[in-house]
């Protein structure tokens, strides 16, 4: 607990409701997304809604703590899978209107609806990726902690919905 958190605050624990502001960066340092100037992030602790490496890191925070947590891709977006990186017939979409380079689609999959991006063009063919934007990327977090609670017998129950 930092010296400012008042003594009835309490540590972001597993089942516990926290609001923080965070920004996100590239390995670059520049901002990749950030909660300042919009709503905060409210989240239930350990039950996996947000990267794991940033849920692990504000584990036992309080109100009022502020840090910086560098999250490698395995505990973050993911590794890169070049598998979901593939050139198809442009016929294959099933798209009525010419996709465009940067396009997000829904393909479906054997484990169900994936959404990719097209990344190229080339005549006849499309290459679309389904990997997410960051997966593959080591990202630096910055996080200060708003606010804990207790969850209601609601949230626990069914979540934050």
């Amino acid at each position: 607990m930092s010296p400012d958190t008042p003594a009835d605050a309490m540590d972001i624990a597993d089942r516990r409701i926290a609001t923080v502001h965070f920004t996100l960066r590239d390995e670059q340092g520049q901002a990749i997304t950030s909660t300042h100037g919009h709503a905060p992030l409210v989240y239930m602790h350990g039950t996996g809604s947000i990267m794991p490496g940033l849920e692990q890191a504000l584990a036992g925070k309080s109100p009022g703590d502020a840090f910086s947590v560098t999250i490698a891709p395995e505990a973050g977006f993911g590794p890169r899978h070049e598998l979901l990186v593939q050139t198809l017939p442009r016929g294959k979409l099933g798209a009525s209107a010419a996709p465009a380079v940067g396009a997000k689609l829904t393909a479906q999959t054997a484990k169900g609806p994936l959404e990719v991006v097209v990344t190229a063009i080339d005549g006849d063919t499309v290459t679309v990726d389904g990997n997410h934007p960051l997966a593959g990327r080591t990202v630096q977090a910055q996080v200060e902690v708003v606010d804990v609670r207790l969850a209601t017998p609601e949230e626990q129950q069914f979540g934050l919905g």
